[in-house]
């Protein structure tokens, strides 16, 4: 599945019309989401034929396209199946027990309620009346089939509206192997060290703009709540948050492309980041490095690319000597490896080794 992203440019009054799907398309959520509450025994089925009690009720939801009320419908279900899931698996902690939404950015329409008229204008033909959009985008839709396009949503940001086209088509590409292995330590210092004593910087962009985000804040709270002032502050705190982390998702992005474009096998450590950012003092940090999104890249990139990624059990990798194995006990704030054995490394570059051994040694198992 392929999703091509089209910022839509229209009237004010059409905007207006987004905004009253969009909470539409909550009511339709919650109001599923309690019927699953006070009816042991509901499926997704069922909450999908709730979706037709519900328009016959209010005049707003059967204004709303069918498959967008549907769509509304799944997504209560995947809440519910979520928890469901998280209870099967005995997932320490909360479970993630469903709860209602209070602030809703998207509505998604399915096969219906749209229309292309070029690959440049789209019109939505429910009676919400958003009509004729404009996409303003680089991607070419002429290059797919309107039956490839499986949905569609409508998403409210802090800088506007954008559509987003679900294209089922086969997104795998074939590349040459380049015979190359890599194992991948990320870290706070350096974005990540890899297993050539390579390193990419960490270039912190929340910390960078702390002190404009910060005034941002200030100005917001300066503001007279409910007058046009305060949403244009909120509006403008918003925009600098959404910059940040679009530098943040580009640059994880940029990197794990880069590094499974080059290696045939790369291995990096099976984190659990919610388990890591208690650690109060640590937490910020770790959240603006983007160690997760960066795993989720690799994987999608591997797949893409017909390279292998492999997860590695953190354990003992930065106190293992990558030399003769002795566990080397060391703080956070020991930087080099020395071991007795006259290994000495950088910390994190000892750990890089660590993590393709041991990558290399469960393929090998596997038969990868």
């Amino acid at each position: 599945m392929l999703v091509l992203e089209f910022k839509v440019k229209g009237k004010s009054h059409q905007y207006a019309a987004i905004e009253e799907a969009i909470r539409t398309a909550q009511f339709v959520r919650n109001k599923a989401l309690r019927y699953w509450m006070d009816n042991r025994g509901v499926n997704k089925y069922d909450l999908n034929k709730y979706c037709r009690v519900l328009a016959r009720e209010y005049d707003l939801v059967r204004e709303l396209n069918s498959t967008a009320r549907q769509a509304s419908a799944e997504r209560a279900w995947s809440s519910i199946s979520r928890f469901f899931e998280n209870c099967r698996q005995q997932v320490p902690g909360k479970k993630g027990y469903p709860r209602f939404k209070k602030n809703s950015r998207s509505v998604e329409y399915k096969n219906s309620g749209w229309k292309l008229l070029d690959p440049k204008h789209i019109v939505f033909t429910d009676k919400k009346a958003i009509g004729r959009l404009k996409l303003i985008g680089t991607w070419d839709l002429a290059f797919y089939g309107t039956e490839q396009i499986k949905r569609v949503r409508l998403i409210r940001r802090a800088d506007g509206y954008y559509a987003q086209f679900c294209v089922k088509v086969d997104v795998r590409e074939e590349i040459e192997p380049s015979g190359n292995t890599v194992g991948l330590d990320v870290g706070l210092k350096e974005f990540y060290t890899d297993s050539n004593g390579q390193s990419e910087p960490n270039l912190r962009f929340y910390r960078n703009a702390e002190k404009k985000l910060k005034r941002a804040h200030r100005r917001v709270s300066q503001k007279q709540k409910g007058s046009a002032n305060r949403k244009k502050a909120v509006n403008r705190l918003g925009r600098a948050h959404l910059k940040i982390s679009r530098q943040r998702e580009e640059h994880a992005k940029r990197l794990a492309r880069c590094v499974i474009q080059s290696n045939d096998l790369v291995a990096y450590e099976d984190l659990r980041i919610k388990n890591i950012v208690r650690n109060h003092c640590l937490a910020k940090s770790i959240h603006d490095a983007l160690w997760y999104q960066f795993r989720k890249w690799l994987e999608y990139f591997g797949v893409k690319f017909g390279k292998i990624t492999v997860a590695v059990n953190p354990a003992y990798t930065s106190q293992k000597c990558s030399s003769c194995g002795t566990i080397v006990k060391k703080s956070l704030s020991t930087r080099t490896h020395i071991c007795q054995c006259g290994c000495e490394l950088d910390r994190d570059y000892n750990a890089a080794i660590n993590i393709l051994n041991a990558a290399l040694s469960t393929v090998g198992h596997t038969e990868t």
